[in-house]
């Protein structure tokens, strides 16, 4: 096999690899995209539900309630079941604490305090005697 045949050949199996990352990412990307939509469409039904729930619903409200159920089933019956992320995941996100069950940990510790009652020597602040 000569030189070029072999660069040919080596030529189409990047080519080929390169192909199928490309498609794997694009995979990935509708994925992405997919979730998105889901949780945009779960974030709205949240909303119209608390609107539900405290009593500040109309007719409007209802019926858009049920136009997002019926979207979030076809969502599901095209892309699978969506998942529900629980609110503390974006505590987790912001706090670094991964337990799901997890509260947020108390606030640092406020710094001590001086009990004097009296003015501050000028001696802890440089000046010179005299």
């Amino acid at each position: 096999m000569g030189l070029m045949d072999k660069v040919k050949a080596q030529t189409s199996q990047l080519l080929e690899q390169a192909q199928q990352v490309g498609q794997a990412g694009q995979a990935k990307l509708a994925e992405v995209q997919a979730k998105r939509k889901a949780d945009a469409l779960l974030l709205e039904l949240g909303g119209v539900t608390y609107l539900e729930r405290v009593g500040r619903s109309d007719a409007s409200t209802q019926a858009r309630a049920a136009q997002l159920v019926t979207l979030l089933q076809q969502h599901e019956t095209e892309h699978g079941p969506v998942s529900v992320t629980s609110a503390n995941a974006a505590l987790a996100e912001a706090t670094g604490v991964v337990d799901p069950g997890a509260t947020a940990p108390p606030p640092a510790a406020a710094p001590p305090t001086s009990t004097s009652t009296g003015p501050i020597p000028q001696a802890q602040y440089g000046a010179g005697e005299g």
